[in-house]
């Protein structure tokens, strides 16, 4: 399993890989450090705390930068006057691509921690904006559970 940790002082990527012996990460750009706990169950490559904020609630979505998403949209929208709406069809064309290509991640709800490469995908939901509402606003706590209404 890979994990990028977002930094809370400057929100650049940290990586790290799994250890149990790990209590720290340290961010290169602003110098800050993270502390972790990492469980057995991370180091096997099984997804089911976190190690920065100790939650247990996450989502699954495809392994893509949003700003660059938002960039090439943008791009291939102001072409259109002069591509006749072709680099929107383009854009349609390399969006349905990388979905195929791309593969599947795990988010932290709280924290926005990456975790690449996890044994559990599948158990793991997808992005809900209640949820995260939720997490994000009130400081919800799921344990892991799915959302009941």
């Amino acid at each position: 399993m890979e994990i990028q940790i977002t930094c809370p002082e400057c929100g650049s990527g940290i990586n790290v890989l799994p250890s149990v012996s790990a209590t720290a990460a340290k961010c290169d750009v602003c110098t800050h450090i993270v502390p972790l706990t990492f469980t057995q169950n991370l180091v096997d490559g099984k997804l089911c705390d976190c190690p920065v904020c100790l939650r247990k609630d996450f989502y699954q979505q495809k392994d893509f930068n949003r700003v660059i998403g938002a960039a090439l949209f943008i791009f291939a929208a102001c072409l259109v006057p002069w591509t006749y709406g072709l680099s929107l069809l383009a854009l349609y064309l390399l969006d349905v691509f990388l979905f195929r290509k791309l593969n599947m991640i795990a988010v932290c709800y709280k924290c926005k921690t990456i975790f690449r490469s996890v044994a559990n995908l599948s158990e793991i939901r997808d992005y809900d904006h209640e949820m995260n509402d939720r997490i994000v606003y009130s400081d919800h706590d799921f344990q892991g559970k799915p959302l009941k209404h």
